[in-house]
């Protein structure tokens, strides 16, 4: 597989794809957002998948190698798949749907002197 570079490449690409869409879909602070990058993520890791199948069929890689690398990439599909469903269920929305936080002063009057009357 060395020798061919355009395969190589892609599937370097996929790979990146699914870590770069967890991390910005997580840097936007909104679940909405993160589930939709997330979906992107999943889908780059069914791309990868089939590109495993193209390097196995062609003879890039052998079968132990070709089952070890399908299985992490449908594990990493099955936990992009989970955090997809929990941030589906979850009240949590994202920091930026959390109130801002607000600062109060509490001020306690204290007589400084007693009235008294004579």
């Amino acid at each position: 597989m060395s020798k061919d570079y355009s395969l190589r490449d892609q599937m370097r690409r996929s790979v990146v794809s699914i870590m770069s869409n967890v991390a910005e879909g997580f840097e936007r602070n909104g679940n909405r957002e993160f589930i939709q990058f997330c979906y992107i993520a999943k889908a780059s890791a069914g791309e990868f998948r089939s590109q495993l199948y193209v390097a196995h069929d062609i003879g890039y890689l052998e079968e132990d190698q070709f089952l070890l690398l399908k299985s992490l990439s449908e594990e990493t599909s099955r936990s992009i798949g989970g955090r997809i469903r929990y941030l589906k269920s979850t009240t949590l929305k994202g920091s930026m749907y959390q109130e801002e936080e607000v600062e109060y002063e509490i001020s306690l009057v204290l007589p400084t002197q007693y009235e008294t009357k004579e």
